[in-house]
């Protein structure tokens, strides 16, 4: 399937979708406290604060265009990869431990249909504790050519809210954005049986770019 959407990177950043609701009261606040710290002390003692935090939502929340890397399964998500960990039936499952300073933008890790997107309930431990597997979490389900490949994204002790942009049904390119955890978080993908890995514990992924299977 050819990647139409995400392969020709144009130097433009842009606002993750599902950002509006943490930005934009940031953004608005410092905008009147920098307009009336000409007026009012307590307006200047705002408007550093304010403006620098609306600075680090802008970051956090930036999504980068990416050239799509070629491979059967590549990352979903910027990271350091923080666990491979055989599965009782065969496949193997690769964490991506997600840090505030990461973008935060998940990417199909192949091209297939989304057979399920299922939001699942849970606590909000670190998302590198070993407990954070019960954390809040959306599983997703892909229909691809190495047949079904299950994602899942889950929530850390700030990220609380867990965007997904396409619905079950939906057709998806490799690299295509398919939703945003907000703030530090992680991201487990499970490689079919018979699928080699191709990174490492503590090596560094970047979304749509990474190849994380071997061929």
């Amino acid at each position: 399937m050819p990647h139409s959407q995400t392969s020709a990177p144009s130097g433009r950043v842009r606002i993750a979708r599902g950002a509006s609701p943490w930005l934009l009261p940031t953004v608005a606040t410092a905008a009147i406290s920098l307009a009336r710290a000409g007026r009012s002390r307590r307006a200047a003692a705002l408007a550093v604060p304010a403006t620098a935090l609306a600075a680090g939502m802008l970051w956090f929340f930036r999504d980068p265009e990416r050239e799509i890397a070629q491979g059967r399964v590549i990352s979903p998500a910027d990271g350091v990869v923080q666990s491979i960990m055989p599965w009782k039936d065969g496949r193997t499952r690769v964490a991506i431990f997600m840090s505030p300073l990461n973008v935060h933008v998940n990417r199909a890790p192949l091209a297939g249909t989304v057979t399920s997107v299922e939001h699942v309930p849970g606590g909000f431990v670190p998302a590198f504790n070993k407990e954070s597997e019960n954390n809040e979490r959306v599983v997703w389900h892909f229909d691809t050519e190495l047949g079904d490949i299950e994602m899942i994204q889950i929530a850390g002790a700030v990220a609380r809210r867990i965007v997904p942009y396409v619905p079950q049904g939906t057709k998806v390119e490799q690299g295509e954005r398919i939703g945003l955890i907000r703030f530090g978080s992680r991201v487990d993908i499970y490689l079919p049986e018979g699928v080699d890995v191709a990174v490492e514990v503590g090596q560094t992924t970047t979304a749509g770019v990474t190849r994380i299977d071997r061929s």
